[in-house]
């Protein structure tokens, strides 16, 4: 079971001399192959819980575990999906995606089979070939998500990955993700700034208070997405139509608000 627990997580920085209070008693699960999006002010500490979860950070007080063991380093069960796409120039797609394998000893015919199925299933057949600078933005990270999934961890840590992308490549990229984890699931923490972006692929949303960041609230999206039955539509656009997802947007919307506006008393 992959799942995500924080327990009484609090995080101090020191800058200057003082303690900065990022996370206070941050308490959350993540279920077996849930997709849990966090959303909150800037500042409020959303990566940092992503970044404990991947070994590269730590508590300074409480316990982050994944499958019941405390997180004390990084680990092949875990990977991490940045904003920026991370691949290595000097190797092509099929290269990049293969990466992880080799470094792990996989067999050379597993690794092909393995990286035609992503290639596939990402939709990057015909550009196996192709090096990061010949592609577009969405298609470097369509290859950085295929790299992630393919070495089959247990956790899927994605931090803004579809920030740094124009709007309609990041639309499309939704798409592809929804897709991606209805057919092959795995325990996903999503951290965005993009409340539409949050209510359309998590099965729970986080909502964070400014800094210091607390879990402000949790809403059930899973629930209301079943209910209203939005995967009759093909696109996020005629999702976003719906009275339901319209409703749950402008609710996290008003909750942000009040953190800002808290943030700037």
């Amino acid at each position: 079971m992959s799942t995500i627990e924080f327990q009484q997580v609090s995080r101090v920085f020191k800058r200057d001399g003082q303690d900065f209070l990022t996370l206070d008693q941050i308490n959350l699960q993540v279920a077996d192959k849930e997709f849990v999006a966090i959303v909150g002010p800037s500042g409020c500490g959303k990566t940092t819980c992503m970044r404990m979860v991947a070994g590269l950070e730590f508590p300074s007080s409480g316990s982050v575990k994944v499958a019941g063991q405390e997180v004390t380093r990084p680990g092949p069960e875990r990977a991490v999906v940045f904003q920026q796409f991370a691949l290595f120039p000097w190797k092509n797609v099929h290269e990049n995606i293969a990466f992880g394998l080799r470094q792990r000893g996989t067999p050379a015919a597993e690794i092909e089979r393995t990286v035609k199925h992503y290639i596939q299933l990402m939709n990057l057949v015909g550009y196996e070939t192709a090096y990061p600078h010949q592609l577009s933005g969405g298609m470097q990270q369509r290859v950085a998500i295929a790299r992630a999934y393919a070495l089959e961890p247990q956790v899927l840590l994605m931090d803004e990955p579809f920030g740094a992308l124009d709007a309609q490549t990041r639309v499309v990229m939704q798409e592809e993700l929804v897709r991606l984890a209805r057919k092959n699931p795995r325990t996903v923490l999503f951290i965005t700034h993009a409340v539409e972006e949050a209510v359309y692929l998590a099965d729970r949303v986080v909502i964070m208070t400014s800094r210091p960041g607390r879990v402000k609230e949790i809403i059930d999206v899973r629930a209301i997405r079943e209910q209203e039955r939005w995967d009759r539509h093909s696109t996020i656009e005629d999702v976003m139509d719906e009275a339901s997802f319209v409703h749950l947007r402008t609710h996290i919307w008003k909750s942000l608000r009040q953190e800002h506006g808290d943030s700037d008393h």
